[in-house]
Parts: C-alpha cells; structure tokens; sequence
C-alpha cells in the first residue's frame, strides 16, 4: 500500500522546525497539530511547520517533503495505536476507540493523497489560515524530476 515516509535532502529542516523529523518516519499530513492554535500564535518556527510541514511519527517532528512508498498492514497498525494514544495523552480524547477512529482518519487521508502518485516521487504541502479554516494544497514532484531513483548519493557538509 502506498503511503508516505519523511525525506532529508539537507538540514534546513533542522533549522526551520520548532522539531524536525527524524528521516524515513511514516508521515501523516499533521494538520491536527494546530488546533490548539490561533492565527496569531502562528510565529516563527511553529508558523514554518504550519505553512509547509508534514508530521512524522513517532517523533511527531515536522517534514518539508515527503517521500511515496509503499508500506505493510503492520506499519499503519503501529501508526494507528502511536496516534490512538497521542490523542488520548496529548490532545485530550475521551476514549481509545475514539482516539483510534480518529487516528484512522488521519491514516486513510494520507493513504488517499498518496495512491494516486507515483512510488518514489515526493509531495509538499502549504497551508494557509482563511475565513473559511485552513485550506491546504499539496505539490507532487514526480519520480523522475525527484532522484529518488538515484542509487548514488553525494552528502556535502554544509555549515
């Protein structure tokens, strides 16, 4: 099943996220993530993560991009129960099944917006406060403008 895992090309999501994510952490679209803010708290790195981050779990750091894979029943079993219990613990559910219920959501969301895609392109979100809530749009590079075939890698240290 295709799903999406988070990718580092460089460490500007080190520096731009209140938490990076970890690479390679199955990803959700993490929007959840904001509810307990308003427009106005959105500032400085908390408003980066709003504007352009994905959610990886179970660091629950953020992501500029995103990486199409596919991935087994028993990894979105772990992300379902990881979830469940955020939501219980953090985010003030009233129960397991309504957390995992919602957890579910989250999942087959991600799970929709990746199954159209091609396996190794990359997807980007931006986010934007309106009127009407937030409104999200999301950007596929495909596989072959990605390198994600790319067999080689060259990392260059970058201070």
């Amino acid at each position: 099943m295709k799903f999406a895992r988070t990718i580092r090309f460089d460490k500007s999501d080190l520096n731009i996220f209140p938490l990076a994510a970890e690479e390679g952490e199955l990803a959700l679209v993490g929007t959840f993530s904001f509810n307990e803010f308003e427009f106005q708290d959105l500032k400085g790195k908390i408003k980066q993560a709003f504007s352009n981050g994905f959610i990886g779990l179970p660091s629950f750091g953020y992501s500029t991009l995103v990486n199409i894979v596919n991935v087994k029943e028993e990894d979105l079993s772990y992300l379902r129960e990881s979830l469940g219990k955020h939501f219980v613990i953090n985010c003030g559910a009233p129960s397991k099944d309504i957390a995992e219920k919602a957890a579910d959501d989250e999942i087959n969301f991600m799970i929709d917006l990746c199954k159209s895609h091609e396996l190794g392109s990359l997807l980007s979100v931006s986010r934007e406060w309106s009127d009407e809530g937030i409104k999200e749009k999301f950007r596929n590079l495909p596989k072959a403008d990605s390198c994600a075939e790319q067999k080689i890698w060259t990392f260059v240290e970058d201070d």
